[in-house]
């Protein structure tokens, strides 16, 4: 918005010239996510907790230790992050680039899924919140959608390709089968942020460190003259999906002021299935979704060790881990809450870090 309102004066008034820069927009992106989710947390959470007064349900079969540390806690704290994002990138991103608003489909598409899920949970006293089919149907129809939309502006031959990282330029064509790949992308990185939100502050920071890296991958490959030196696919219009990034990180950050340990709310499925979505999508269009897998992979793992629990129980009675997903593993052989959260941020960096050197490493 303030893109397409300032610039044009910059024939007048040089200053204005500043709105020309990506990088510029993205720190402004940033900066306004951050004070809208910090400057309204404390009102947010006083209307969340007044409306629940109970707070996030609990699960039984969970960690102990949580029904009384956790007791009372409000959920939906994801509102608080979603508004910082929208807010955001609104205000700073070039609203004629529809890749933007693809990103935003899906980032509120999964909210509302996920808004919906939690409002049940909490008016329902009850950790069963939308049954697991019908969620996973809405979100393949929101993440199809905004697919559809992106195959269509992509520029060709881009369209429905897989880039292969540590290969210079080495991309397979997947035609229209690309779309359903994609789609899963989407969702499964929506349910695998879901399952990592497990404890205070665990998951936003992860999730941050991966937008910033995908923040710093659409920029590159948005920039024909960075991308040719990298020999990556230039993707034009890709790099604008920066400033989205930019605002997920600042909102993120204003948001962890509160769910730092102990945290005084829950981002709750309103939450962790927008911003995993909104991470698939991102790397969707930036045609880089394998690396996603190395960037987010600890949510990879966390996915990894609930599906290694569940085939192993059904299959031969016995459970791989004390408990699943992996986060809970550790706080059953008595690790402290802060320590597994600190330790997971570590990883997350590592992994970031050699995602990153895939860009390279060609």
């Amino acid at each position: 918005m303030l893109f397409d309102l300032l610039y044009p004066l910059s024939r007048d008034y040089k200053i204005f010239n500043l709105f020309r820069y990506l990088s510029f927009r993205t720190e402004g992106a940033v900066l306004t996510a951050l004070l809208v989710s910090f400057l309204l947390g404390p009102r947010v959470i006083g209307w969340l907790r007044a409306r629940q007064r109970l707070g996030q349900p609990i699960r039984a079969d969970g960690p102990q230790s949580h029904l009384t540390s956790k007791k009372g806690t409000p959920t939906m704290g994801g509102f608080l992050i979603l508004l910082g994002i929208f807010v955001g990138t609104l205000l700073w991103a070039d609203l004629r680039n529809r890749f933007i608003w693809a990103v935003l489909l899906v980032t509120m598409g999964f909210g509302m899924i996920g808004f919906a899920d939690d409002l049940l949970k909490v008016t329902r006293h009850n950790v069963r919140g939308i049954p697991g089919k019908l969620k996973l149907l809405l979100e393949v129809l929101f993440a199809a959608l905004a697919m559809v939309l992106i195959v269509y502006v992509t520029t060709p031959p881009f369209a429905t390709t897989l880039d292969i990282p540590f290969f210079k330029r080495v991309s397979i064509e997947l035609g229209w089968f690309f779309i359903p790949f994609a789609v899963f992308v989407i969702v499964g990185a929506s349910n695998a942020v879901n399952l990592t939100d497990g404890l205070d502050g665990l998951a936003i920071v992860p999730v941050m460190i991966a937008s910033a890296t995908f923040g710093l991958i659409a920029y590159l490959v948005g920039n024909a003259v960075f991308a040719n030196y990298l020999e990556l696919h230039f993707i034009p219009g890709a790099g604008e999906l920066a400033v989205f990034c930019g605002a997920l990180v600042g909102s993120g950050l204003g948001f962890l002021w509160y769910n730092a340990p102990p945290a005084m709310v829950f981002m709750g499925d309103t939450g962790s299935l927008a911003i995993g979505g909104a991470l698939g999508i991102v790397s969707v269009v930036t045609k880089n979704e394998l690396v996603l897998a190395i960037v987010g992979g600890l949510f990879v793992l966390e996915t990894i060790s609930v599906v290694v629990q569940v085939v192993s129980f059904k299959l031969t009675g016995r459970r791989v881990f004390r408990m699943a997903p992996l986060h809970h593993h550790f706080e059953q052989k008595g690790w402290a809450e802060p320590t597994v959260v600190i330790r997971f941020w570590i990883i997350a960096v590592i992994l970031a870090l050699i995602g990153l050197a895939t860009l390279k490493l060609r």
